[in-house]
């Protein structure tokens, strides 16, 4: 069966393949001229959901499976800053370097050393039987520091809960046992079938 992912995040695409090895997953821009996607909702839900319906008719093959995913950090002392602007925490162009040191620096600017954070992956599944959508969590603390070259996005500032490592310092297979992603993943897997 083949999925296509509404996503072009190379560290996405990698952790989705892996997640579903028995699946042909394909990124939108190898089979689709890539156009942009306003994802200008309040919630990662209804984000992972604009994606996966934006492609899903885009590609006009009602026996595909579009998969989306939004996710982000939050952080409860900071307003639950970045949330749903975890990629655009910088600006519509920001790197991931670019928002991780960001997010360093207004801890930095408050005198916070540590405090707890988390992470939320939506995934939404445009198929010809509807839209649905599934979660998952992964609660730990952000530090004021970038530790490890591991994962992306803002994992080498974030310690998951019972480590004493960010996961820029833990082996990639440690994060796929109880990442956001993973556990939405398997949710999702349920869905798919």
């Amino acid at each position: 069966m083949k999925i296509i992912l509404a996503t072009s995040n190379k560290g996405k695409v990698k952790e989705i393949q892996k997640s579903f090895e028995k699946f042909e997953i394909v990124p939108f821009s190898e089979v689709l001229k890539p156009f942009d996607i306003e994802e200008n909702a309040d919630s990662f839900k209804e984000n992972a959901i604009i994606k996966a319906k934006a492609v899903y008719e885009a590609l006009g093959d009602k026996n595909l499976i579009v998969l989306s995913d939004d996710s982000g950090i939050s952080v409860p002392i900071l307003g639950n800053e970045p949330g749903v602007r975890s990629a655009r925490y910088t600006g519509e162009n920001a790197t991931a370097k670019d928002n991780l040191y960001k997010l360093i620096y207004e801890l930095k600017k408050r005198g916070i050393k540590r405090t707890p954070a988390f992470y939320t992956a939506a995934i939404a599944l445009a198929t010809k039987e509807g839209v649905f959508s599934v979660h998952g969590w992964m609660y730990g603390e952000v530090i004021d520091e970038a530790r490890g070259d591991n994962g992306f996005g803002y994992d080498p500032m974030f310690i998951p809960e019972g480590f004493d490592k960010t996961l820029g310092e833990l082996d990639e297979s440690v994060k796929k046992e109880f990442s956001h992603r993973s556990k939405a993943l398997r949710l999702a897997k349920r869905l798919i079938g």
